[in-house]
């Protein structure tokens, strides 16, 4: 099958061939949806300290995420280099305050490929081997004047030597709800490295507002993957290799942590980075059961070598497995290839062609689940504590006719 038609199978069929795709958002942190302070200062409100230990409102972050069309269940990738004070599960940046330029994203991440019904996607994803300059880049950061040069990721010197690693994520869609997953991660230094890689996968939070306390579940399967239930979505599983460990928790806010009030739950959205990096034990769930689980893959990768690893995200009960992942990742990357020859004909330049390419990958994998109903934002939700009396004259109060709940294109 060409993409071509599964375009056509997607604007005049019942197939879904785009009902799965990178709509999880790069930065759900510092976001006005999930700002219910006084002063409309979302950047304070919600900081990237707190999107840990936070379970979002509206929608959901990640890197190289995707999800399907209702951001019901998402899927996204996280690393621990065995150094830094916390896994890295979403990307690091800088608020307007404290930027000398603004607001400013502090990685290095870049989006290679994509089909437009996101058959085939690729994304590589520079991931230092040393601990990551949190602090310095923001001290360093609010001292420049607007006049001098951003303090740049490159400019601490932790790519020096070439201490890093280079991850590729790729998805290949074998049917419309049946994803394959490709990790491949390559050590460039100079000496052999460690690092965990934990393909996550969660539910966004639709029961702690009020409205409806149906709660879903995933649990380990016999075989050592994932079973996944959600009665509007149905059935799914992780299929994984290799027998890797897998840490559970749920999609709650750790109020512990955030409020210093009692949680409502013992394993909350923050347990795999506390079990991982502090050691906790009880962060997790060991009977293996929850809204949230991490496939834990502690690899040590040679000087120069790379690891892959291969996972299968497949809904209504299949049991594909792995027999024929090979086959269609080379089919799909082929069918992109053919996608692109036809598109670009009339090029006859091959930078301009990878150029123009790799622009509308980035502009693919920018798009995103936008969730906003701002009457509800504004009046608070019955589960949840009211907003303060001065949003009723803040920011977006005249705009308490938008509900919005679509894939939108966010450059």
């Amino acid at each position: 099958m060409t993409e071509q038609q599964r375009l056509h199978e997607e604007r005049n069929t019942d197939t879904p061939w785009k009902k799965w795709g990178p709509y999880v958002s790069e930065r759900q942190w510092g976001t006005v949806r999930e700002d219910y302070s006084a002063d409309g200062d979302a950047w304070a409100y919600t900081p990237h300290d707190a999107a840990r230990s936070k379970a979002w409102r509206w929608g959901e972050e990640g890197i190289a995420g995707i999800c399907d069309d209702e951001q019901l269940l998402c899927l996204g990738l996280a690393l621990w280099n065995k150094k830094d004070p916390i896994i890295k599960e979403r990307y690091f940046g800088l608020s307007n305050e404290e930027g000398n330029h603004g607001e400013d994203v502090k990685e290095l991440y870049y989006y290679l490929d994509s089909t437009p019904t996101h058959s085939y996607m690729k994304m590589l994803y520079k991931y230092p081997q040393q601990e990551y300059p949190y602090t310095w880049l923001v001290d360093e950061n609010k001292r420049r004047s607007k006049r001098e040069p951003e303090f740049e990721l490159m400019d601490t010197g932790i790519f020096n030597d070439n201490r890093y690693f280079d991850v590729f994520v790729e998805y290949a869609k074998a049917d419309a709800e049946d994803m394959l997953i490709k990790i491949t991660v390559y050590n460039r230094g100079p000496e052999d490295a460690s690092l965990h890689v934990m393909p996550t996968i969660w539910f966004r939070n639709t029961w702690a507002w009020g409205y409806d306390g149906y709660k879903p579940h995933m649990t380990s399967s016999n075989d050592g993957g994932i079973l996944i239930d959600h009665r509007k979505l149905g059935i799914y599983k992780l299929h994984l290799e290799n027998q890797p460990q897998l840490m559970f928790c749920e999609n709650e806010t750790n109020i512990q942590r955030l409020y210093n009030a009692p949680n409502t739950t013992a394993f909350c959205k923050d347990g795999i980075n506390d079990y991982l990096v502090h050691g906790n034990q009880q962060a997790i769930n060991s009977v293996s059961f929850g809204t949230k689980a991490a496939v834990n893959y502690d690899l040590t990768i040679k000087s120069g070598q790379s690891a892959t690893i291969r996972l299968r995200l497949e809904a209504n009960g299949k049991a594909e497995g792995f027999e024929t992942f090979d086959d269609v990742f080379n089919q799909r990357i082929a069918e992109a290839d053919a996608f692109y020859a036809e598109l670009q004909k009339e090029i006859t330049v091959e930078d301009e062609k990878l150029v123009q390419r790799q622009a509308f990958a980035g502009m693919l994998w920018s798009k995103q689940r936008y969730y906003y109903n701002v009457d509800k934002w504004l009046k608070g939700d019955p589960a949840q504590p009211p907003p303060p009396p001065e949003r009723k004259t803040g920011r977006n109060h005249a705009w308490a006719h938008f509900n919005g709940a679509d894939i939108i294109s966010m450059p």
